[in-house]
């Protein structure tokens, strides 16, 4: 993952273009819609000029999509869906409400649009197929879901909105619908979803995100497995951010049975690949023994549980773009992490890390 700002500097750019030319590390997910909804390169597009959703960080992405190309990597456009500040204040009618009327926001003040709305697909379709046209060869969703706060229970939703169809089902649709436009442009589609929905219903219901429908609208499923999103206990692990490997595994073991079971109900329909999200950062809010440093050593045992499991693609996130890529083999594989950890070992060695500096975490 690349924030739009790193992608748009030079010498940023070319240093993390370098550390992955020494692996075989060949996908860059970058920042097309970002976090506040803005949009990170001068895009021609009707809603993105009605409202001004651009911010160029980005001056000239043909030629940085040109430069990904000639060094290997593919390119896939990172686009916030549902958690959108700037959309929801443009287009307050598009946004979600509470009792009064007046704009639901977050525990971070942060407005939300409502995913139920038809327009809100068509304006996360435009911004795709925008993105395809200038060189991205998969749009990446993110924030695929509803807002989680207790402060949710405030939001009224309108009867014409919902129609009847609970979290779940609309978002299933809206991948769906996403999935049918993009791919017909020959695009590729992928979502990123909660590690913790994979086994949990009640998880499920709440953000709207159900694994193994999503799976059958997608070519890539992208679960967020990091150690540090797993509360204390999970998989019978203490703490599982201390535990990269075992965590790792487990989340990735239940992806497949969940998976399998979907497989077995649609025998003739399709199945997105597992492609998961992993941790490249030091999550120090957990609190002192509740975590380790994550360094080269811990991407590496992350990478091996993926390859352990029987999956062989995976993204790495740092909110900061540093990463460890150390340990990694020539292959982009962790033959070499063995070497270091023992299976289920922790270490708090590894090189530079983005500690204090990722209050955020990792992406939703």
């Amino acid at each position: 993952y690349v924030s739009a700002y790193v992608a748009g500097t030079g010498d940023m750019i070319d240093r993390i273009i370098e550390q992955m030319d020494q692996t075989e590390l060949n996908a860059m997910v970058i920042d097309v819609k970002d976090d506040q909804g803005r949009i990170t390169f001068a895009m021609d597009s009707p809603t993105v000029n009605e409202i001004g959703a651009s911010k160029v960080f980005i001056n000239d992405m043909p030629a940085l999509i040109q430069k990904l190309k000639d060094h290997n990597i593919y390119p896939i456009a990172r686009v916030v869906a549902f958690r959108d500040p700037y959309l929801a204040e443009q287009k307050p009618e598009w946004s979600l409400h509470v009792a009064d009327g007046g704009i639901y926001r977050d525990n971070k003040g942060l407005a939300w649009v409502n995913p139920y709305r038809q327009e809100v697909w068509d304006y996360l379709v435009e911004v795709g197929k925008k993105a395809g046209e200038i060189g991205f060869s998969e749009i990446q969703f993110d924030y695929i879901r509803f807002a989680v706060d207790r402060t949710m229970k405030d939001v009224v939703f309108d009867p014409e909105d919902t129609k009847g169809r609970s979290k779940e089902e609309a978002i299933t649709e809206f991948i769906s619908y996403a999935y049918d436009a993009l791919a017909r442009e020959g695009l590729m589609v992928s979502a990123d979803v909660f590690g913790t929905i994979i086994r949990s219903g009640e998880d499920a219901q709440a953000v709207g995100q159900d694994y193994g429908e999503m799976a059958r609208h997608l070519d890539y499923l992208c679960p967020m497995i990091y150690p540090s999103h797993y509360g204390d206990g999970n998989f019978g692990i203490e703490h599982p951010d201390t535990q990269p490997y075992d965590t790792i595994l487990n989340a990735l073991k239940g992806s497949k049975d969940v998976l399998a079971k979907a497989k077995a109900e649609h025998e003739n329909g399709r199945q997105a690949i597992v492609r998961p999200w992993l941790q490249d950062f030091t999550a120090t809010y957990l609190g002192e023994e509740n975590y380790i440093t994550y360094g080269a050593a811990e991407v590496a045992e992350e990478v091996r549980a993926v390859q352990d499991a029987g999956y062989e693609e995976w993204m790495l996130w740092s909110a900061a773009n540093k990463y460890h890529l150390e340990e990694l083999s020539g292959d982009g594989s962790s033959a070499a992490a063995a070497e270091v950890l023992g299976e289920g070992e922790a270490s708090s060695d590894g090189g530079e890390t983005s500690a204090g500096t990722e209050p955020e975490t990792a992406q939703q």
